[in-house]
């Protein structure tokens, strides 16, 4: 039987686990798929055990995208660019880092019909997921994209890779048709110190965050008459994306599956 994980730093909240092993079920493939909280120091020999196939592949979340780069044989293109891998695979010998958050990300917004050319976006956030998200909106044609972090020096260092971003400091909101948070507060009910007074409504707030449902975040976006959206299409399609990379098989997306896993 096929063995196949998610590694990360929480992982509690993962739903990688309810989800890929409803695909496998659904699809009669012979695997298992399981989350496990690893410490940085225990990574190389997690992903040794890949390379040797005890384990098959795995699915890799925060903080760990960049960090086991080092430890792959070759890189997608997207995942060399970002610099993010957060599916790992076995083919000929090699293991290969992919990244499947662009394109989680981009059919998410597809699914909600928003189109994001020449919309204005803000950023909260500069690690992780990141990367991947700028690839997407920059692919989408964005007219401008903002990155806010709590350190500036992390959002600073994101124009090396995207010489096209801008910056501003912590708490300062400029104007923006969507905002995203890819930080995680939120995963435990915090709030994000957000000065919204000239914020307005008809905006997106969307939040990579899919557990919790609701973040205090989007909370206030609903409350200043905006769209709000959680990352759970986004995490979805890039689980579509890993599962068909690993099984050669598109599994379904469907209202079904949603509900699914929505009763949890």
């Amino acid at each position: 039987m096929k063995k196949y994980f998610v590694i990360g730093n929480p992982i509690n909240h993962s739903l990688s686990p309810k989800l890929h092993n409803y695909w496998l079920k659904e699809n009669n493939i012979n695997a298992t798929y399981d989350k496990i909280k690893l410490e940085e120091n225990e990574i190389e020999n997690f992903i040794f055990k890949i390379k040797n196939q005890e384990i098959n592949g795995c699915n890799v979340t925060v903080p760990f995208k960049k960090i086991v780069i080092p430890f792959l044989d070759k890189l997608s293109p997207e995942a060399e660019r970002t610099q993010s891998v957060n599916t790992i695979s076995f083919l000929n010998g090699n293991l290969i880092g992919h990244n499947t958050d662009i394109d989680g990300f981009e059919k998410a917004l597809n699914q909600l019909n928003y189109k994001v050319k020449d919309k204005k976006i803000l950023i909260l956030g500069a690690g992780g997921v990141v990367p991947s998200i700028i690839f997407a909106l920059d692919k989408m044609q964005a007219s401008k994209i903002t990155v806010s972090n709590r350190t500036n020096k992390k959002a600073e260092d994101l124009k090396f890779q995207f010489n096209k971003i801008n910056t501003v400091s912590w708490g300062e909101v400029p104007d923006f048709d969507m905002i995203i948070n890819a930080t995680s507060l939120g995963l435990n009910n915090e709030t994000i110190d957000l000065d919204t007074s000239n914020i307005g409504g008809g905006k997106l707030f969307y939040d990579v965050i899919y557990n919790p449902s609701e973040t205090n975040f989007l909370k206030v976006g609903k409350k200043l008459g905006s769209q709000t959206e959680n990352g759970k299409l986004m995490f979805i399609y890039q689980a579509f994306e890993a599962f068909r990379l690993w099984h050669e098989v598109e599994p379904n997306v469907n209202d079904e599956l949603i509900r699914f896993l929505n009763h949890d």
